[in-house]
């Protein structure tokens, strides 16, 4: 991968990142908590977003070096489960809200795509519809602090629930030990992981 397509993929994973984050906080604000609105934090301007090592150093390393997976993160919005409407799937919809974006932005590039309106533009159009659909399926992995781990737990009968909320809290203070098992269990299946994306994505661009 050349330097400007590297250059480009790392907007896309800041952007989509930030859309991510946004709609964590937007969800949150829909179910009674206030607490992202508060912070600024309901709004595009990548500024109050962008976290220096998740999203540009880290995405820029991951493209540069080849990596099969890249991806990156912005500042997690925040909010405060407690103040949201009282339902078991409260928290899981903030959470889930974040990698549906994703997928929404990746169906979006997928249909631009197919309707060839931008065909001269169909391989960069393919790189958000890529990095969006391995967004949307990195997030949901339900390794805590993921945010698959919180819809996870939010569909696991009630016994076996409480158990995995327990782990998940433990995993959650310690956010670095929870990635680590992520990025080597990604690492490990390589090109399983990548050509997972890749089809999923060439399936949603109709290629």
């Amino acid at each position: 991968m050349d330097a400007a397509t590297a250059i480009f993929v790392v907007v896309i994973i800041v952007f989509s990142s930030i859309i991510h984050e946004v709609m964590h906080g937007t969800m949150a604000d829909l179910l009674g908590d206030k607490t992202a609105r508060y912070a600024g934090r309901l709004t595009l301007n990548p500024i109050p977003h962008i976290d220096l090592f998740g999203s540009i150093l880290l995405p820029l390393t991951l493209v540069l070096t080849g990596s099969p997976i890249f991806f990156g993160y912005a500042k997690p919005v925040p909010y405060n489960p407690y103040n949201l409407r009282p339902g078991r799937f409260s928290e899981a919809f903030v959470a889930g809200a974040g990698p549906l974006s994703n997928l929404v932005l990746a169906l979006i590039g997928g249909f631009v795509i197919r309707s060839n309106v931008f065909a001269g533009a169909n391989d960069v159009i393919f790189l958000i519809v890529v990095v969006n659909t391995m967004l949307f399926l990195f997030n949901l992995i339900p390794i805590p602090p993921l945010d698959g781990s919180k819809v996870f737990e939010s569909i696991l009968p009630r016994g076996i629930g409480v158990s995995y909320a327990r782990l998940r809290r433990s995993l959650d203070s310690n956010p670095l030990f929870g990635m680590l098992l992520v990025v080597v269990l990604i690492l490990f299946l390589g090109n399983i992981w990548a050509n997972i994306v890749y089809g999923i994505a060439s399936g949603i661009a109709g290629i």
